[in-house]
Formats: structure tokens, sequence, C-alpha cells
């Protein structure tokens, strides 16, 4: 098979998961395009380093690092995709176990269900993105984020509890 054959097999479906991916961490619809374009090439040039048919993790590791490259440029100074999540302080929520974020979600606009995420730092943004969005394994997300499986939960529980926070007064004033 023809490399751009391969390419066009492997890659090219999951271009809408690459740019949802993108747009979530750069927080702009044209930049995320462009990120996607340059992960298009990467993914491109370095099409025989992907072992095996799971080409939609290691497609979104590469789209994953062109956009923290963009991040780390000193324009792009006010985002943080490395944060130490134990910098991060999400507070005493205090909110019933029992409840779950879903109901929570269902209650809140998209738009203010956007704006919460946008609100995330881009390490726990990053992951329930991929989670709840892109519907991808812990396992995946791992593989994506090059963090280990543990590091993935520990986010992604912060991440939720960030939303619920966030989101939670919001529910109450309606």
């Amino acid at each position: 098979m023809a490399k751009s054959d391969r390419f066009e097999a492997l890659v090219m479906p999951h271009l809408d998961a690459a740019y949802n991916l993108a747009r979530w961490l750069v927080h702009d619809p044209h930049l995320a395009e462009d990120i996607v374009q340059e992960a298009c090439v990467r993914a491109f040039r370095f099409l025989d380093q992907l072992r095996g048919e799971q080409a939609r993790p290691w497609f979104l590791g590469i789209v994953r690092n062109a956009c923290f490259d963009h991040l780390r440029e000193p324009r792009a100074a006010q985002f943080h995709p490395d944060a130490d999540e134990d910098d991060v302080d999400t507070g005493q929520f205090g909110v019933e176990e029992r409840t779950p974020e879903s109901i929570l979600l269902q209650k809140c606009s998209t738009t203010q269900v956007d704006t919460a995420i946008a609100a995330l730092p881009a390490a726990y943004r990053e992951v329930i993105v991929l989670r709840e969005m892109e519907e991808m394994s812990y396992d995946l997300i791992a593989e994506v984020a090059g963090v280990p499986i543990g590091t993935v939960m520990s986010r992604l529980s912060r991440a939720r509890g960030m939303l619920r926070a966030a989101l939670l007064p919001l529910v109450r004033e309606n």
C-alpha cells in the first residue's frame, strides 16, 4: 500500500477528533485548524513509525504535542500545559457524591459547560476532552498524553471536581 493511501486510511478518519482536541487545548478554532494541518504533515512524515493499526492515539498524541509546542511559545505564555496538578486548588465542593455529574451537566447550558471546560488548566482540559467527548479509554488517554494511567485517573477526578464546582452554582441559580 502506498504511503498516501495508508495515511488516508489510518489518519484521515480521526481529523474531527484531532480538531476537537486542538480547539479545546488552544481556545482558538482557526489556530486549531492550523495545528491539525501541522500535525497531519508530521504524521505523514513519520507514518513509517506507526506500528500496527492503532492510529488514533498515535495521531492524537501528535496533535497534543503540536498544541503544547504552540502553547509554550512566548505569546501563549498565559497557558501552562504542564501545570503540576498539585498546584491546582479544587476547593471544597460540598456536593453529595450520590449526585452524578451527568445530571449536573444536563441542567447546564452548552455554553456554560464549554466555558467551564475552557477555564480548566490544559492538563485537565485535555483528559476531559479525550474521555468525555472523544470517549477514549484511560489507557489510550495515557498513551496520547504520555503519562501513567494513574495520572489520567487523577486528572480526570480533579477535572470533574473543578467542573462540578464551577457548574453547581449555576444549577442552583435556576
